[in-house]
């Protein structure tokens, strides 16, 4: 647990790097949730982050532009009763945040036309079916 959290195979994040925060949690736990501090906000500063490179960062910050404040990350968890399976689960949600987040673009799409036997092999389909359906039809004579 006090190791990095590691987001890809080249990127992991120093431990020092992330904040952990606890408080009472909602939900399950009946009269332990009253006492415990089983809720985790796990944070880490994106913007500010020197094992992060600059490529990376910039990618990410404009990928997570819409969860951030001032430059810093935020995940919660409670849906645990107890504070480690918590702890883990935000690391998990962190990272996959992470991950996505400095995955390089998709490729861009390249245009294709279909191609001749596949245009007729559409239209031969569409004449047997309208062949079909004229057959189904009863005559009014």
């Amino acid at each position: 647990m006090d190791d990095g959290l590691r987001v890809t195979d080249r990127l992991t994040v120093p431990a020092a790097e992330l904040r952990e925060r606890f408080s009472r949690s909602s939900g399950p736990g009946g009269q332990g949730v009253n006492t415990t501090d089983s809720r985790v906000e796990l944070s880490f500063d994106l913007g500010g982050s020197p094992s992060v490179p600059e490529t990376l960062r910039e990618r990410a910050l404009a990928r997570l532009a819409g969860r951030l404040v001032g430059g810093v990350l935020t995940v919660t968890a409670s849906e645990h009763r107890a504070q480690l399976a918590n702890r883990e689960a935000a690391r998990e949600r962190m990272a996959a945040l992470l991950r996505e987040a400095v995955a390089p673009p998709p490729k861009t799409r390249r245009p294709t036309r279909p191609s001749r036997g596949a245009k007729e092999r559409r239209l031969a389909e569409k004449k047997r079916q309208s062949q079909r359906k004229r057959d189904r039809r009863v005559d009014g004579d």
